[in-house]
């Protein structure tokens, strides 16, 4: 069973940098993809970042959110420079267990993960 804890969420004022950590158990990321995503209040759960084979980031990311992965562990990251009140959401992570075969197309597409952690907020305040 695929199991994701995210932390590092919290309330911060616009400008601020916030470091999200996500840790799987269950899941070989060395085979399985893992993004990011986040729902902000009265908004859909849109994709941030995916690590499948490559880093892949959604448009409106622009090297503000850069998501990386701890050397040989099933730990992610998600880095949040120059924080906006924009910013304010619950952030999951999320895998993609599926076979490396199967993943083909586009990239981080929500529907295609299926094990998602309980999230955690980010507040910004302007």
């Amino acid at each position: 069973q695929v199991q994701l804890v995210e932390s590092g969420g919290g309330s911060v004022q616009s400008g601020g940098t916030l470091q999200l950590s996500c840790e799987a158990s269950g899941a070989n990321l060395d085979f399985a993809a893992i993004g990011w995503f986040r729902q902000g209040p009265r908004k859909q759960r849109e994709g941030i970042s995916c690590i499948d084979g490559g880093t892949h980031y959604a448009d409106f990311v622009q090297g503000r959110l850069p998501m990386s992965r701890a050397p040989d562990q099933n730990i992610v990251y998600l880095q949040i420079n120059n924080l906006e009140p924009e910013d304010t959401a619950v952030y999951y992570c999320a895998v993609d267990n599926r076979p490396p075969g199967l993943r083909i197309g586009a990239h981080c597409v929500i529907r295609d993960f299926d094990f998602w952690g309980q999230g955690t907020q980010i507040t910004v305040s302007s």
